[in-house]
């Protein structure tokens, strides 16, 4: 059995939202490229993490850096990229996380 990931950082409920952003959509968690941990959002890593933030190079959009809240899937940055949806459960992504991409992933 597949051990799921851990969300560090202030979440309100068991798919991932946070106390930032908390709307049905927003279910996934980001791993950060600085650290390899899973954080809600970019504001609960500021808040918590004890240091600063990297963006993920694009030479390494290939690795497993986005989780799915609903059914705990670990997505490729590229695949995330490319739906709107977890291709494995359906659950629809907060397609206005793109606003703050460039915070997480570097070469957009």
């Amino acid at each position: 059995m597949t051990q799921t990931p851990e969300v560090f950082g202030p979440t309100v409920d068991d798919h991932t939202r946070r106390v930032h952003y908390a709307t049905e959509l927003d279910i996934i968690a980001i791993s950060f490229a600085c650290c390899n941990r899973y954080f809600p959002c970019h504001l609960c890593h500021s808040e918590t993490a004890g240091h600063p933030a990297q963006q993920w190079s694009r030479e390494r959009w290939n690795q497993p850096a986005i989780l799915c809240g609903m059914c705990w899937t670990e997505l490729t940055i590229e695949t995330y990229k490319s739906v709107d949806e977890c291709p494995e459960c359906a659950a629809t992504f907060n397609p206005r996380c793109a606003a703050h991409s460039d915070l997480y992933f570097d070469g957009q």
